[in-house]
């Protein structure tokens, strides 16, 4: 046996078209290049918070498009919690907090589908509080 790690393959999930057509609907937005906006600042955002071996696994199981978007980020040295990245995301575009919000629950609830059930738990476990919610998914916190 080898302690060599098996480098990980880009196999995505599904096409990016897909994947926009599956936020265009999670998100109700009128038409795919509203969807398609959303998505590449939520990805870009998510790409400057997200970092190690989960980064390399979601960006091999998303779209090449939609890996490239995560992945063209470099890391922020002081990660952000969940609600200051969605406000540092309004604050980027101009948009409202509450836009904002949506947009991110739309995208991120996408991305979640393609993680899977346990990536999306490193994934949560790596980023400081309050992104469970944005990816769909109740924020736990442990007993005292």
């Amino acid at each position: 046996m080898s302690d060599r790690r098996t480098p990980i393959r880009h196999q995505p999930a599904m096409t990016y078209e897909q994947m926009l057509e599956k936020v265009r609907y999670e998100g109700a937005y009128p038409t795919r290049e509203r969807a398609e906006e959303a998505v590449r600042l939520i990805l870009a955002g998510l790409g400057r918070q997200l970092t190690g071996d989960e980064r390399v696994e979601l960006a091999a199981r998303l779209p090449l498009e939609a890996a490239r978007l995560l992945t063209e980020q470099i890391p922020d040295t002081q990660p952000l919690t969940g609600w200051a990245f969605v406000k540092d995301l309004a604050a980027r575009t101009g948009a409202t907090p509450a836009t904002t919000r949506w947009d991110t629950g739309s995208v991120l609830c996408a991305v979640a589908a393609i993680a899977g059930p346990d990536l999306l738990t490193r994934i949560l476990r790596r980023l400081p509080s309050g992104y469970a919610l944005l990816f769909g998914r109740a924020e736990l916190t442990r007993a005292a």
